[in-house]
């Protein structure tokens, strides 16, 4: 699944990546790697700004605007007729989410 092209806010700051991974782990869409011992970014189109990747980031090497990919997902499933692809829908629902 990819969102919106070229609007989302993540942001990497590799000076302060240690590799630790955990944004790899706990990203739902596999935005992130780890390669040469650091994060990096596979595809941001794919983000869908839940800020998972931030809250698990204890070295202040990712930035993110919470939601706003979120709010794409519902978008899109409006105008495609289908469920958001976002995962907040039906179990899965969080309060901090769409």
């Amino acid at each position: 699944m990819k969102y919106l092209s070229n609007t989302v806010s993540l942001e990497i700051f590799p000076e302060h990546c240690i590799g630790c991974g955990s944004c790899v782990e706990v990203c739902p869409h596999g935005v992130f790697a780890i390669e040469n011992k650091k994060a990096v970014i596979l595809d941001k189109d794919r983000c869908m700004e839940c800020g998972a990747c931030v809250g698990n980031c204890a070295f202040g090497a990712l930035t993110v605007n919470k939601g706003v990919g979120c709010a794409a997902a519902v978008i899109n499933s409006i105008i495609s007729g289908g469920e958001p692809s976002c995962d907040c829908s039906g179990e899965n629902k969080t309060g901090n989410c769409c």
